[in-house]
């Protein structure tokens, strides 16, 4: 029978990613606590923990995908809402929009294409773009930085 456990190191790294991840989206809900006018939490960013935490030399987590794939997926949402409003028809539209900046810019980031999503839903406009996407993206980025050099990963 196969050995479905990692070696011991393995094991040390996935926890050190977990409480990483787990750190990071405390405290952006604590901060988002804090006012709760303004909030910089959104779930998207939770599948961006997965990527810089847990595959960090991945492209896909790499800065410039992070906080331009959320800020122009963002975007792509927002415009379209002022353009067409809700409809299943605008939600695809925008999705599709953010599909094709990001991959035309080289900066996929999957976690961002449910950006467009929140931003119909939630009828967004241009503010939802700076807080929470982009404050909060940049948080993520920062914070990965620090706390994969702190356990002894190049990131980025």
């Amino acid at each position: 029978m196969k050995n479905i456990f990692k070696s011991p190191t393995s094991f040390k790294t996935d926890i050190l990613a977990s409480l990483g991840a787990f750190l990071c989206i405390f405290c952006l809900a604590y901060l988002s606590s804090l006012d709760t006018s303004v909030m910089l939490l959104i779930p998207p960013f939770g599948a961006s923990m997965v990527l810089v935490m847990g595959v960090h030399e991945s492209p896909l987590a790499q800065p410039k995908n992070i906080i331009l794939g959320h800020i122009l997926s963002a975007l792509s949402g927002v415009v379209i809402f002022a353009l067409i409003g809700s409809s299943p028809l605008s939600l695809g539209i925008a999705v599709a929009l953010s599909v094709f900046v990001m991959a035309s810019f080289n900066i996929i980031h999957p976690p961002a294409g449910a950006n467009p999503i929140i931003a119909i839903l939630g009828g967004k406009g241009i503010g939802f773009v700076l807080i929470p996407v982009a404050i909060g993206a940049i948080f993520i980025v920062l914070f990965a930085i620090v706390y994969n050099r702190l356990i002894g990963r190049n990131y980025p």
